[in-house]
């Protein structure tokens, strides 16, 4: 591993700090723990901690002995000096003399000892960093490490590494106990540089932070240099269909699969987000993937991230899709039952009340096709995937010298089910819409970018499809939430089927569907030019049903039901003179949104239109309003306001109407009307 210290760009940093009145000690904190948290073969998504000891002003002035240690919840490649939250380091070391210190009780302690009450929490481990003498300490979850701890002679082989310059600690849980016993360890041989905390990680520790940082790069390096000379034979490679089906053709069942089943036709979805690579690839290979994937977390601290481990799956081949969703099915129904049983078990051991957490798996295995990261965000679900891939580093580390041999599943669990982890899921309440996918046409225009915007806000993942793709990642953009933009042609099928694979592509699926892109053309039926018709019925038409039917191929795969929205029109229930080109296919696609109602109900798949009129969008211009109210004889604010509120009807009040559809779970085959009243175009 490259020790990246740079003399340059550490005394650059300094100076931008000192600009702020930030000292030179912190600054130099900052800048280390960067360059740890930049490499996710050390340290991923909120993984280890650092710290400084130091001295700080309060709000009184009076000044005080601290540890600046890293706060939860930060990101260490991108940290700054505010998330290294300082507390008082008297206090911390008086606990040490405390028989035992419950987890809320150190939390407590903690918090009460910042010098800043605002800051985060801090870390877990800060009594660990307190408990040792040295001014910089740094602790990482190197893979390379992992490939050492997690073995059955994991003492044996780190002496044979490091041989007295590392103290060795068995398996504790982080907190109080751990930081104890590590403290003791350090203390039979204070020589030591470091300690090696058995089925966890590492920790080093030096009296500048450019010593600490270099005793941390060359201990992972000689980890890595034990590996890559291990001479253990790989497992042999398992055989493969000729012919593998696509990533995309299990995306869905497998997304569908992994959704939770919430009763009576609820479903809380998943994110999919798929990985693939030679590395991957080649050990997902291996014969002993499924022995593998069952051992567990290759550090404990990963089972918030993927659970007790990720789930493997057969190699799927192309022609068989039906016979492998069953088997699809059944491997996560297996993962279910056994998560309820460890977890079963495991809680049965002491009188401590807990939440059983959802069983599904967070990380699917596919040999031949690559992996999945599941989680209810797209976020959630990259951080498992990234997850996957340092988790099949250390276990190809662990394999090439010995036999992968982690925590086991009883001593995971405490972990798992650590009571302020519970606390803080307790209070995560999830958006309406979270973990779903809403696909929208026309989704550069008003009511489109409105309607994005609204479902984004709500929690859905939104893929915007417009023809022009720049407006299309604009409106994503401003949807927010990961929303994805893409250029599409909705009169042409292909370019349709490809927004949806895209879709597929990045978040694995599609649960909701606002057909929306249209326009319209004036003219006397009777007068129209028959090819400007059948153009009109291309795009008011054909292009929803072109629409409808790939959504209804995604969601009858997953098999967790959704809904079908359409934006129809007024004019399909009550036609304006020379508008006869644009009402007659959207009454067509009024009938349409019920055609499927009644036949995809079964499938749990709902169908309702939006009738809207009178919005200003790329389809209603100002020109177009001019003509309209021309026609009527009366001024364009009363055309634009001539409804029963007497009020101009927004893009926003039509993008409510779908939201209100994409809730309503028991609503199909119905048409909601948000013209601000007009009694003509009311249906009967």
């Amino acid at each position: 591993m490259k020790n990246l210290w740079n003399d340059a760009e550490a005394e650059k940093l300094v100076e931008h700090y000192a600009a702020k009145g930030i000292g030179r000690e912190l600054a130099l904190r900052v800048y280390t723990t960067r360059l740890l948290g930049g490499d996710p073969r050390l340290v991923l998504h909120g993984g280890g901690n650092t710290s400084v000891k130091s001295k700080a002003v309060d709000l009184v002035g009076d000044e005080w002995d601290v540890l600046c240690v890293k706060g939860s919840g930060w990101d260490m490649g991108v940290i700054e000096p505010q998330g290294l939250p300082a507390v008082k380091l008297g206090a911390l070391l008086k606990a040490r003399k405390l028989d035992r210190l419950s987890d809320e009780d150190m939390v407590a302690l903690q918090r009460a000892n910042l010098i800043d009450p605002s800051s985060p929490n801090p870390s877990v481990e800060t009594l660990l960093h307190a408990f040792l003498p040295h001014k910089f300490v740094d602790h990482t979850h190197s893979t390379a490490i992992l490939g050492l701890v997690d073995q059955e002679n994991s003492e044996e082989i780190c002496r044979e590494v490091y041989g007295k310059t590392f103290g060795f600690v068995p398996y504790i849980m982080p907190g109080f106990d751990l930081a104890k016993a590590a403290a003791e360890v350090f203390e039979q041989d204070t020589s030591v540089i470091g300690l090696i905390l058995d089925k966890h990680g590492i920790f080093t520790f030096g009296e500048t932070a450019e010593e600490a940082y270099t005793r941390m790069i060359d201990a992972v390096t000689k980890a890595e240099d034990y590996i890559a000379k291990g001479k253990k034979p790989a497992a042999p490679k398992a055989a493969l269909p000729a012919n593998l089906a696509k990533p995309a053709e299990i995306a869905p069942m497998l997304r569908g699969a992994v959704a939770v089943d919430k009763g009576e036709g609820h479903f809380d979805r998943m994110i999919s987000d798929f990985r693939v690579s030679d590395a991957i690839l080649d050990f997902l290979s291996s014969s002993k993937l499924g022995e593998l994937a069952a051992s567990g977390v290759s550090t404990p601290d990963l089972s918030i991230r993927i659970k007790t481990g990720p789930m493997a799956l057969p190699a799927p081949e192309a022609g068989k899709l039906g016979d492998y969703s069953k088997v699809v099915k059944e491997h996560v129904a297996q993962f279910a039952m056994d998560y309820r049983a460890y977890f079963e078990t495991n809680d049965a051991a002491d009188d401590v009340k807990r939440t059983m957490l959802d069983q599904m798996p967070r990380l699917s295995l596919v040999p031949g096709v690559g992996m999945f990261g599941h989680g209810r965000t797209l976020k959630d679900a990259k951080i498992a995937s990234d997850v996957g891939e340092m988790w099949i580093e250390a276990v190809k580390g662990a394999e090439a010298i010995g036999t992968f041999k982690p925590l086991s599943k009883a001593d995971l669990f405490p972990l798992e089910y650590w009571s302020l982890e519970q606390a803080k899921l307790a209070s995560n309440k999830p958006k309406p819409l979270t973990g779903q996918v809403m696909l929208v046409t026309g989704g550069a225009g008003a009511i489109g970018a409105a309607t994005a915007k609204l479902f984004a806000d709500y929690g859905a993942h939104v893929v915007v499809v417009d023809l022009d793709a720049d407006k299309a990642a604009e409106s994503a953009k401003k949807a927010g939430n990961a929303s994805i933009g893409v250029g599409a042609d909705v009169t042409d099928p292909a370019s349709v089927r490809a927004a949806f694979d895209k879709a597929v592509a990045v978040f694995g699926g599609v649960d909701i569907l606002v057909s929306n892109a249209g326009a319209a053309w004036e003219g006397k039926i009777g007068e129209i030019d028959d090819a400007l018709l059948r153009k009109s019925f291309e795009l008011n038409f054909f292009a929803h049903q072109t629409a409808a039917q790939n959504a209804v191929r995604i969601m009858r795969e997953q098999g967790t039901g959704g809904a079908l929205l359409f934006n129809a029109s007024k004019q399909a229930v009550n036609p304006g003179a020379k508008f006869g080109a644009y009402g007659l296919p959207k009454a067509a696609t009024l009938f349409l949104s019920r055609q499927y109602a009644l036949e995809y109900g079964p499938d749990g798949i709902r169908s309702n239109a939006v009738n809207a009129d009178r919005i200003r969008s790329g389809l209603l211009t100002d020109s177009m309003i001019a003509n309209r109210s021309g026609a009527r004889g009366v001024s364009e604010k009363e055309y634009m306001s001539g409804n029963l509120l007497g009020q101009e009807v927004t893009a926003f009040d039509v993008a409510q109407a779908f939201l209100h559809h994409a809730l309503a779970e028991r609503t199909t085959a119905d048409v909601t009307t948000v013209d601000g009243g007009n009694i003509a175009a009311a249906l009967r």
